[in-house]
């Protein structure tokens, strides 16, 4: 017999074992459909005299991805998930979950409800609630502990990362992998083998409480306030977890719930919330609807240095053929070395095993000095030094070169891609693909599309990004594309800030603990000063009059002091120390350019720091997208999130102004403009909005429209 409840669960009996089949694609998200059907299912299981032991599997590609994310800010519905998962542990017949695919978050804790789990090759299983703001709310912080013991429970439920089913088996998260790959024909077999055995129903709620002998739970919490720069959700799943320990069951359940819709009412899961489906709708253009991405297989790369290299990689990693030119041999050399250590580190991450690196450099990748090697390539992205004269050359190679319908693609990071595309006979097919180093971790990748790129050129442009599991972001061509533009205006604040009696140190440390990886100091160093005195050089002739200059920076330039790689910038690096100590002789240097420039130096608070900061880059972020650089407010969020170590917790920089209220962003601004009115205008999208009473989400939501 077999009937659909709800319209999303099935249920049919299989020689005894009662089958109940989630099915609401994609990803059977636990809508309240799901819920109300689990719920129907387990009850009619009760009471069905024909089957003693019952099986959860998911139709299609996995057992349950997690919540609907369509009900996300919607007033709750009946029957809640703890509800529903109670209701199946407490069933006197006992339970399998059948895994395969994924089970994540509320699915994984499903399982958790059953009394039996097996789990198909190639499955992933993990509580990734912490990326969203929050915890489990169903159960997870009380059953996994029981299962697997606080330390593994904690790794897995402040990190949100998912778990292969080797390493679950292992844990004793599930109790037996499936050899062939029907799950639901495994999963049947294994629960007619459970009644053979004459196999209880064992609920994780009767396992004895994990215990916390060696404080575990003290050394999770000690080692996630140093780490997880403001974000609560990770230090708050720590308290459920300990709850565990400490308390009964049904008690647990309880401080978990309470803790869990404290965790709702957080602007850190407003703002992760926003993050998450910010990343789902940067690549969803109007003007890539419906168009197919043009074929690449083979890839061409022009420059070996550390991006070229890093490209190379990851296009290897991903599967892709690549060529790569270099000038020279030695060079070429060079950058197969460079690329080989890249693919060894990943070695040594576990990302990648030994035959498949030796793979790769034997047969994916080909280190040349000829262009001529690039005649059959789909797709070649120029990586080579910043100069627009030496692009333009290495364009009019590769227009003569590459066969037609190939992409020529630039790696420039502020550079006109127009004038680049002009040089060729085919503007049509060029594009920025303007990647973050290294190339090959950073998960940013910035689409510049020039005034005459085609449109499956721009598909192809997100195909690529997605088979490098990047995030591409749209830009539109100006200096610095979305994000170098705006990094141009907040660092100039900061800058100011020193020249007004800030130190770097100050700054750095004040950002850090706003949630920032770096502080602005702290990333000069890691770049490189020379970057920064190139760029300065670079725009000098369109200097205004009353734009400040940063001397001191140019100072330690001069003095060879050009950060991590001399061991000496803002910071002293002594060997093998990346985190650097402050330097009292970069103090002297600043205040004799003070001294130089007749400013006069007061104190600032770290409060004062952060709003300034983030005022200019609100600004800039808002003139960015009054000028189509940024087609929405979130792109930019999306660009800061992925290549600028904006805390992902507060959902990037236009998100925060909007939380904090654009109101008070302008307030601020016009409050600086009272002692420089040139750098601190006002952008006039900022100025309507709140005149209008709306803010970025305003223009988010009007994209969809």
């Amino acid at each position: 017999m077999k009937g659909r409840l709800m319209g999303s669960v099935s249920y049919e009996n299989v020689d005894r074992v009662a089958v109940v089949t989630v099915d609401n694609a994609p990803v059977n998200a636990l809508s309240q459909a799901i819920r109300s059907g689990l719920s129907d299912a387990f009850g009619r299981f009760q009471t069905d005299e024909s089957a003693d032991i019952a099986v959860i599997i998911g139709a299609g590609r996995m057992l349950i991805g997690g919540a609907d994310i369509s009900e996300f800010g919607k007033p709750p519905q009946s029957p809640s998930l703890p509800d529903v998962i109670l209701q199946i542990e407490q069933s006197a017949k006992p339970v399998v979950a059948a895994i395969h695919g994924m089970a994540l978050g509320g699915g994984l804790e499903v399982a958790l409800g059953a009394h039996y789990r097996i789990a198909a090759p190639g499955t992933r299983l993990g509580l990734p609630e912490v990326k969203l703001g929050i915890m489990p709310g169903a159960g997870g912080t009380q059953r996994m502990p029981r299962l697997v013991g606080a330390d593994t429970a904690l790794k897995m439920i402040t990190s949100g990362t998912p778990v292969t089913e080797a390493e679950a088996l292992q844990s004793g998260l599930i109790d037996q992998i499936c050899e062939g790959v029907d799950i639901r024909e495994a999963a049947i077999d294994y629960a007619q083998s459970l009644l053979s055995d004459n196999a209880p129903a064992r609920p994780i709620s009767g396992l004895p409480r994990a215990t916390d002998s060696e404080g575990v739970i003290q050394q999770w919490r000690a080692k996630l306030q140093k780490s997880s720069r403001g974000e609560v959700a990770p230090l708050v799943a720590v308290d459920a977890v300990e709850a565990s320990v400490q308390k009964s069951f049904a008690e647990g359940l309880k401080e978990e719930r309470r803790l869990f819709l404290h965790l709702m009412d957080t602007p850190q899961r407003a703002g992760l919330i926003h993050a998450f489906f910010a990343e789902r709708a940067v690549a969803k253009l109007p003007e890539i609807a419906g168009i197919a991405p043009r074929d690449f297989t083979r890839i061409g790369v022009i420059g070996g240095g550390t991006m070229g290299a890093g490209i190379a990689t990851s296009a290897v990693l991903n599967g892709l053929a690549v060529t790569l030119v270099e000038r020279d041999s030695e060079a070429a050399d060079k950058a197969r070395t460079t690329i080989a250590s890249n693919l060894d580190a990943a070695v040594k991450r576990g990302k990648l095993n030994a035959e498949r690196r030796d793979a790769i450099l034997n047969d994916a990748l080909t280190t040349v000095t000829d262009y001529d090697a690039l005649s059959d390539v789909d797709l070649a992205i120029e990586a080579v030094f910043e100069s627009m004269d030496v692009k333009k050359e290495v364009f009019a190679k590769l227009d003569e070169i590459l066969p037609r319908g190939a992409i020529l693609a630039t790696n420039t990071s502020y550079l006109d891609v127009d004038e680049i595309a002009a040089s060729t006979s085919r503007p049509e097919d060029v594009i920025g693909l303007h990647f973050f180093s290294p190339a090959h971790i950073m998960k940013l990748l910035e689409v510049v599309v020039a005034g005459k790129t085609a449109p499956d050129v721009v598909s192809t442009a997100f195909a690529l990004a997605k088979k490098l599991r990047k995030t591409g972001v749209r830009a539109g061509v100006c200096d610095g594309f979305i994000g170098n533009r705006i990094l141009s205006h907040y660092r100039t604040a900061a800058d100011h800030l020193v020249l007004d009696g800030a130190s770097p140190y100050q700054i750095d440390k004040a950002l850090t603990d706003f949630g920032f990886a770096m502080g602005p100091y702290q990333v000069s160093d890691l770049a490189g000063l020379d970057i920064g005195y190139a760029t300065r050089q670079r725009k000098a002739a369109d200097a205004h009059p009353r734009d400040r200059y940063p001397a001191f920076a140019d100072a330690l330039y001069h003095k060879g002091w050009l950060g991590q790689k001399t061991g000496h910038g803002y910071y002293i690096y002594e060997k093998g120390d990346r985190k650097g100590q402050p330097d009292p002789e970069v103090e002297q240097i600043i205040a004799q350019a003070r001294k130089e420039a007749g400013t006069s130096t007061r104190t600032f608070t770290d409060d004062e720091i952060v709003r300034r900061y983030m005022a200019a880059m609100v600004n800039e972020g808002a003139r960015v997208v009054e000028a189509g650089i940024a087609q929405r407010p979130l792109d930019v969020d999306v660009v800061f999130l992925y290549g600028y170590g904006f805390p992902r917790w507060r959902g990037g920089p236009m998100k925060y102004a909007d939380m904090r209220g654009l109101d008070s962003i302008l307030a601020d601004i016009r409050t600086f403009a009272e002692t420089d009115d040139h750098f601190w205008t006002p952008a006039p999208l900022l100025e309507k909005l709140v005149a209008e009473g709306r803010n970025f989400d305003n223009l988010n939501k009007a994209g969809k429209e």
